[in-house]
């Protein structure tokens, strides 16, 4: 986290551990907010990637399993960078400024995939930088998200995954009432102050629990290599092309959609203890293996705590499943629907 950002938060009363807003005096009363209210939370779990230069569009759509070709200004999409084995190495928030593109990530991911990606730029006229440091996210939502936005001087992108710049900051739309705000560091404060005014300031885990119940995963070091992408729903999300040419891992990606050999699927998952993401799951009746693992996780307005999980089809309405061994934590699980 930025040293201003994070002292301007602290003095905004946040509270700060491990280097996450963890709330900002109250996490229960937030995490209500974020379920019935207006809030805004900074997003200090994300990071910022641009990938800019002549050939930064050829190269991100030889990279990536979305179509960047027919990715326009104004335009977000989500999409994923996998392995040759077609499991997910990270996933991006991806959209255009001006002829660049850049890619919202988990923070804990960022240093690894820019410096991987590097590695396959050769020849390419192709620039990947780091924007973290003079960039800071803030997430709002709520059923007063549009006047909030205007309130603080700032467009309203019209529908989900479009764009709007205004002076420093672009405003990504990514449901009804749910809005990314990327904002230069220098004008970050006063944009929180602004935005502040009509929205409750909440800490990072109630965004999270709101990715959660939108049914949107983002792959952390804990989950890396997880997931192949059907798994968690990016071509639901509109975060894989079956109609673009080849990427890493896209055989496998693509053999796996056409084949129906999709046999795990994502669920949201309940459980009264702390869950974490990277945890196996485990079924009475295998044992041995895992049948399943926590994608992304977050305390719960109703108490406890929800998450997204992959688990597989077979298991997944089977009784006394178990939450880091047979036996463990038991939990409900339902389908994500998208």
């Amino acid at each position: 986290m930025n040293p201003s950002w994070q002292e301007f938060l602290g003095a905004s009363g946040a509270r700060i551990e491990n280097g996450t807003v963890a709330d900002f005096g109250d996490l229960g009363s937030e995490l209500a907010a974020a379920r019935d209210a207006t809030v805004i939370s900074p997003l200090v779990h994300l990071g910022l990637i641009e990938c800019a230069g002549d050939d930064a569009r050829t190269f991100l759509h030889n990279q990536l399993t979305s179509d960047i070709n027919h990715l326009q200004p104004g335009s977000a999409q989500h999409s994923a960078w996998c392995s040759a084995k077609g499991r997910m190495l990270a996933s991006f928030l991806l959209y255009r400024q001006g002829t660049d593109f850049w890619a919202l990530l988990s923070a804990d991911l960022l240093a690894a995939i820019a410096k991987r990606l590097q590695m396959f730029v050769l020849r390419s006229k192709v620039r990947i930088s780091d924007l973290s440091g003079n960039h800071e996210f803030i997430g709002l939502s709520g059923p007063q998200s549009e006047p909030t936005l205007r309130g603080a001087g700032l467009p309203v992108p019209a529908r989900p995954m479009e764009t709007a710049d205004f002076a420093g900051a672009t405003v990504i739309r990514l449901e009804a009432s749910r809005f990314v705000i990327v904002v230069t560091g220098e004008a970050a404060a006063e944009l929180w102050r602004k935005l502040a005014l009509n929205a409750r300031p909440a800490g990072t885990p109630a965004w999270q629990w709101l990715d959660i119940q939108a049914g949107i995963p983002r792959v952390t070091e804990a989950t890396k290599e997880a997931f192949v992408p059907q798994m968690v729903n990016f071509d639901k999300l509109g975060g894989v092309s079956f109609h673009k040419g080849c990427y890493p891992g896209q055989e496998i990606v693509a053999r796996t959609q056409y084949l129906g050999k999709v046999k795990r699927h994502l669920y949201h998952i309940h459980a009264g203890n702390p869950i974490l993401a990277g945890t196996s799951i485990y079924a009475p009746d295998s044992p041995e293996h895992p049948c399943g693992v926590v994608a992304n996780a977050a305390p719960s307005p109703a108490g406890g705590h929800d998450a997204l999980a992959v688990v597989q089809e077979n298991f997944a309405g089977a009784a006394q499943l178990g939450l880091g061994a047979p036996g463990g934590q038991g939990f409900t699980i339902k389908p994500v629907v998208v």
